[in-house]
């Protein structure tokens, strides 16, 4: 006997998935971290470098990029020479920062969890 279809109770979705558009932004190698760097202060590209072990610099330019068009990054640079190059965070990527540290926060829970279990 087949089983009845029930009803969502959960809202209807609003419409054009505002939650994919916020993670097509957050989606993609190292964006997280980036953004996560670039919390605490502007940082220059050879700082980010050493800030998230295991970027490859192409990587890391190419994030950059992305989250400059996006509009999650500014990118200032100073008139010196050589040139300096600053990235920080736009009033869009500072709002971000609530929602990578609850993901954040979730994920070491589980990671506690798992470990538990292990034992």
């Amino acid at each position: 006997m087949p089983h009845k279809v029930r009803k969502s109770k959960a809202p209807p979705p609003p419409s054009g998935c505002p939650m994919g558009t916020c993670m097509g932004l957050l989606g993609g190698a190292w964006t997280t971290n980036v953004i996560w760097q670039l919390s605490g202060e502007p940082r220059r590209f050879g700082e980010l470098c050493k800030d998230i072990p295991g970027i490859s610099p192409k990587m890391l330019a190419a994030r950059l990029k992305a989250l400059v068009v996006k509009g999650v990054v500014t990118r200032e640079v100073a008139p010196t020479s050589p040139p300096s190059v600053e990235y920080a965070l736009s009033e869009l990527g500072k709002e971000l920062i609530p929602i990578i540290d609850t993901i954040v926060r979730v994920g070491t829970r589980l990671r506690e969890g798992r470990s538990a279990h292990a034992r």
